[in-house]
């Protein structure tokens, strides 16, 4: 048996500022989020990591390369752990979002046919591509535990695989910065193990 280990890239700037960053260049972590993926690096030491797999995105890519000086690993890109594609909504702040086009992470996680039209990628084809990296590391680390830094919405994707939530729930559930979804795999055999693991000290203070 071999985990599969999901981390969720440290604060970035848009999560400060509220903006919808998407795929958009540039968004860097904050002074926080360097310090969040300091922190689970120390966290993940003990839990002997063999590969290291990130998002392209710079704030997964750089939270990959601070863990991986922890554990003594390098970062292979991997585009299947890319953020969610916003299309069209991608750089709107969050609030100017609601109140044009209503609650769209909601309509995103029902499969709303509004997300596809304005360019945003699917869940459908979030699970898909999440389904194709998990593939491709239990192939070729079979047996081993495996980190990928990506975003929230691919841990949310591998979250819904194992468990059977509705879209209400998915919305609801908040994957924090910096945070680990540890996912036990027998033979195919997917369990959660953890969610939103994290430092002790962090549990009272939000998930950004």
């Amino acid at each position: 048996m071999g985990l599969i280990i999901f981390l969720r890239h440290g604060q970035a700037q848009n999560n400060t500022s509220r903006v919808l960053a998407g795929r958009a260049p540039g968004i860097e972590l904050t002074p926080k989020g360097v310090s969040q993926a300091n922190e689970i690096g120390k966290y993940l030491k003990s839990l002997d990591i063999s590969h290291i797999y990130a998002s392209p995105i710079e704030r997964a890519h750089k939270t990959a390369q601070i863990v991986g000086d922890h554990v003594g690993l390098p970062t292979t890109i991997d585009e299947r752990l890319y953020e969610l594609e916003m299309g069209k909504f991608a750089g709107m702040a969050y609030d100017d979002l609601f109140a044009k086009h209503g609650n769209v992470f909601l309509k995103f996680y029902q499969g709303d046919p509004t997300i596809e039209e304005n360019g945003v990628e699917t869940f459908a084809q979030v699970r898909k591509r999440v389904m194709s990296m998990v593939d491709h590391v239990r192939k070729e680390h079979s047996g081993k535990n495996v980190l990928l830094v990506t975003h929230m919405d691919p841990i949310k994707a591998m979250i819904s695989n194992v468990m059977n939530l509705n879209a209400q729930s998915l919305f609801e559930l908040i994957i924090a910065n910096a945070s680990v979804t540890i996912i036990r795999d027998d033979h195919g055999k997917f369990s959660l193990s953890a969610i939103n693991a994290m430092n002790s000290d962090r549990y009272n203070q939000g998930p950004f």
